[in-house]
């Protein structure tokens, strides 16, 4: 489980941030101090993410059902289908972001990039396995290795100046942008489904979650700026080209190697995602159901590459760590915080209520998931004519929002059914 967290949490874009962070006018302290920091904030989510699945040994999507109810779970379902789709558009195009900038592509990305989005759907229309095997037990591992690497050669080569040089940018500016950032690329939302099978333990959780944050969100943004402090390179492609020929000696194919099976098992873990969900909503063969949402990947790559990788992962991890993480947030709400005060575990004796007994604060649920994801997209700004409404980091602000509205709903329920104790004992007295 430790190995496949930071396969989950290491990937190579986030490396390339950091040269967007340098371009930004980031000083070293802002980068490892925020990043640190952010990790910190995202643990706060995560930890209890992922111990609600070890306690309860339920699925996301059983867990989901049994507060939000079939209508809200649809609901859940949709966003998870098109963020899915949207990591897939963004990944193809840093694939081809990347290997252009190894091989000099003559094509535009916005015809490259669609291109390997359909190549990276083969996996999934023909169910091979190999690749998911190879990335997470050969890519990852060396993926690790490459930017650790990177990390101590440029360390022991640099100027102790750029460790102590002024920032360009204020220290609230540089927290929000790397918050942001962390927050959408650390939080998956259905961390339930990775860790119902382990040991219902803090203790056990803790060490791979906070190794593979520290990894992937800190150690791989700081290399990608320490790279373009002392190369002054800003482009992703450039960097991706002299971070090959930094390490790989001049020899690219290994590079290559590396980032073809890293971008193309995170790809076959988001239409797998995006497939699987779509499922639940429409009852379509597997191989249409993964041509449709490949097509669909294809033409967001290409609407992308219109706007370049740095402001699309901005936008598209903004929208991730508010849509995907909406709904565990209510769900640790439910567990964590109501569930106490009402003297009773709501996620887990759901099962036994019947479809006649239906529990009527479920609407809560939905209510405050809407309200929630309203908040954190206005205030993160990526709709077009709210770029003035962009404050602080707009994930918490959504979580904040959607935990207030939902517990607001769930005491006023609580006020109105004053023996809500006895319709959680409902199948003692269902009739059959």
């Amino acid at each position: 489980m430790g190995l496949l967290w930071v396969t989950m949490c290491t990937l190579y874009p986030c490396a390339l941030v950091g040269f967007l962070w340098f371009k930004d006018g980031m000083s070293f302290t802002q980068v490892l101090g925020c990043s640190f920091l952010s990790c910190v904030i995202m643990l706060a989510y995560a930890l209890p993410a992922c111990h609600l699945g070890a306690k309860t040994g339920r699925s996301y999507g059983s867990v989901v059902k049994s507060v939000f109810g079939h209508k809200g779970a649809r609901v859940v379902t949709f966003n998870l289908v098109w963020m899915f789709v949207a990591w897939y558009g963004l990944i193809s195009l840093f694939c081809a972001e990347s290997l252009s900038g190894l091989y000099d592509f003559k094509l535009p990305m916005i015809v490259l990039a669609p291109v390997f989005a359909l190549l990276m759907a083969f996996n999934n229309f023909w169910g091979f396995k190999g690749v998911a095997n190879f990335a997470r037990y050969f890519a990852a591992p060396l993926l690790v290795t490459w930017v650790a690497y990177t990390f101590f050669k440029v360390t022991a080569s640099a100027d102790p100046a750029i460790f102590s040089d002024p920032a360009k940018i204020s220290t609230t500016a540089a927290f929000v942008m790397v918050a942001n950032f962390v927050l959408g690329c650390g939080v998956w939302g259905n961390e339930q489904d990775y860790w119902r099978h382990s040991k219902p333990s803090f203790l056990t959780i803790l060490p791979p979650v906070i190794i593979a944050s520290l990894i992937g969100l800190c150690l791989f943004p700081v290399t990608g700026w320490m790279v373009a402090k002392m190369t002054g390179i800003t482009n992703y492609a450039e960097g991706t080209a002299f971070m090959s020929n930094y390490s790989f000696g001049g020899v690219p194919i290994f590079c290559a190697v590396v980032l073809l099976a890293s971008y193309f098992a995170v790809n076959d873990s988001n239409l797998y995602g995006s497939s699987s969900s779509f499922s639940h909503l429409f009852r379509l063969p597997h191989r249409l159901a993964v041509i449709i949402l490949a097509l669909l990947g294809a033409a967001l790559a290409a609407y992308l590459s219109g706007m370049g990788c740095a402001k699309s992962l901005e936008n598209v991890a903004s929208l991730n760590c508010i849509i995907m993480a909406m709904p565990t947030v209510i769900l640790l709400t439910e567990y964590y915080i109501v569930g106490p005060i009402f003297k009773r575990d709501t996620i887990c004796v759901e099962h036994a209520l019947t479809s006649e007994r239906k529990l009527d604060y479920r609407p809560a649920a939905l209510i405050a998931l809407l309200f929630g994801c309203v908040v954190g997209t206005i205030t993160a700004g990526v709709i077009p004519g709210t770029e003035s409404l962009k404050i602080g980091v707009c994930s918490i602000q959504g979580w904040a929002s959607g935990m207030i509205v939902y517990i607001l709903l769930r005491l006023f329920w609580k006020k109105s059914q004053p023996n809500e104790e006895q319709v959680a004992k409902a199948p003692s007295t269902v009739s059959s």
